[in-house]
């Protein structure tokens, strides 16, 4: 039972379709979808890739799809990436 109410306290806006912009959606793909599923597919990407720096796992190293995203930067932290990709989405 504690399970269906944690369920319930997640933010309704946090769950609204957003768009993602070309950029963007080059990664994660161009149909709407919440924050949180661009965050995971975003993730999925960059584990997939092996763009998470080895030395401090904190940051990512941009590829040639990321660099755009990143507004150009070769390696950004996991809190700029989200402030970053906050720009790519459309409400």
């Amino acid at each position: 039972m504690a399970a269906k109410k944690a369920a319930k306290k997640v933010n309704p806006a946090l769950m609204q379709p957003v768009q993602p912009d070309e950029v963007l959606g080059a990664v994660v793909g161009s149909k709407p979808m919440p924050r949180s599923e661009i965050t995971k597919k975003l993730w999925a990407y960059i584990k997939k890739n092996g763009l998470q720096d080895t030395k401090n796992r904190r940051n990512i190293n941009a590829d040639d799809l990321l660099k755009p995203v990143f507004g150009g930067k070769a390696q950004v932290s996991m809190f700029e990436m989200t402030k970053l990709v906050s720009q790519h989405i459309k409400s």
